[in-house]
C-alpha cells in the first residue's frame, strides 16, 4: 500500500496543528463566524474542539476545507455580512416609466 500523497494539502497534517494554526491566524471570533459551531462558540479550546472534530466528521470536513483555503492557499476571508450582501441581487429598474402589462390579450385589460 502506497502511503505516499504528494497532491494533498493535508497529508502530515494533525488536526490539533490545524486548529492551532486558524486560531492563531483568525481568533476564535472570526473561526466561529466561518464555521458555525458551539465548540467554537461557547468556551471555546483546542481540547473541547480536537473533542467535538473527532466524533463529528462534517464538521471536521468544514473546518478541514476553510484552512485549506485561508492557510494552505492563502485566500482571503471575509465576514458573513459580504457573502450576504454578494449573493443578493441588486434591484434592477427598468429604463421605462410605463409598468409591462403582462397578457394583455387574455385578460382583455386595456393599455
Amino acid at each position: 500500500m502506497n502511503t505516499e500523497q504528494p497532491r494533498n494539502p493535508l497529508h502530515g497534517v494533525k488536526l490539533e496543528q490545524i486548529i492551532t494554526d486558524l486560531v492563531d491566524t483568525f481568533g476564535w471570533e472570526v473561526l466561529a463566524e466561518q464555521v458555525n459551531l458551539n465548540c467554537f462558540k461557547a468556551n471555546p479550546s483546542v481540547k473541547s474542539s480536537l473533542k467535538f472534530l473527532r466524533k463529528t466528521p462534517w464538521a471536521r470536513d468544514k473546518v478541514e476545507s476553510l484552512y485549506v483555503y485561508a492557510i494552505v492557499r492563502g485566500k482571503r476571508l471575509r465576514s458573513q455580512d459580504e457573502y450576504q450582501a454578494k449573493a443578493r441581487p441588486s434591484p434592477k429598474v427598468s429604463p421605462s416609466s410605463k409598468p409591462a402589462v403582462i397578457n394583455s390579450d387574455i385578460w382583455k385589460t386595456q393599455n
